[in-house]
């Protein structure tokens, strides 16, 4: 038994129908699937080609008319009898395999040239880690310096205290 499915929607491309329809067809052991998206009327199709026994054809009918991938936006679901060649199902798994690396590598090759920038980055690291292992002894050196500030800075004070002493006794404030 051969038909011709078609998925019609206002969004069924680029949403995984045609990998969902081949999980489907493995799932029921069709031995024969065909895929591929297509554009009518304004509206949106994925057609899928099937061949195998009637009870598998049915049961894969049912499976895709209760379920739809999770952004697909699905109208109608039709079929009719097909009589023109179907393909393999393992032709079609091999089909979005590559359709899969496809937009996977791009992706990987901008993951690796990310990671180059990170690792450049990161050699950064061990400049830092000197730098904070250097803060104790930064801390001492600032202490000793306040240290060394604070009798000068209370001299200073004593001083500017008996010189307002001095001053207020010559204006006779005290």
């Amino acid at each position: 038994m051969k038909l011709m499915i078609k998925i019609i929607g206002l969004k069924v491309h680029d949403v995984g129908y045609r990998f969902f329809l081949l999980k489907h067809a493995m799932n029921t052991a069709l031995p024969g699937l065909s895929t591929y998206n297509w554009d009518e009327n304004g509206q949106q199709e994925v057609i899928a080609l099937v061949e195998g026994d009637e009870a598998r054809i049915k049961a894969f009918l049912k499976m895709i008319g209760k379920n739809k991938p999770e952004l697909a936006e699905v109208t109608e679901v039709t079929s009719e009898p097909y009589d023109g060649d179907v393909g393999r199902t393992s032709e079609v798994a091999m089909l979005c395999s590559f359709i899969q690396l496809d937009k996977a590598i791009p992706l990987l090759l901008d993951m690796r040239d990310d990671l180059k920038a990170v690792r450049k980055n990161t050699d950064l690291i061990p400049q830092m880690k000197a730098n904070t292992d250097a803060i104790p002894q930064v801390l001492e050196e600032i202490k000793g310096l306040r240290e060394d500030i604070q009798p000068g800075y209370g001299m200073s004070m004593r001083q500017v205290r008996a010189d307002i002493r001095a001053i207020k006794e010559q204006l006779g404030m005290i």
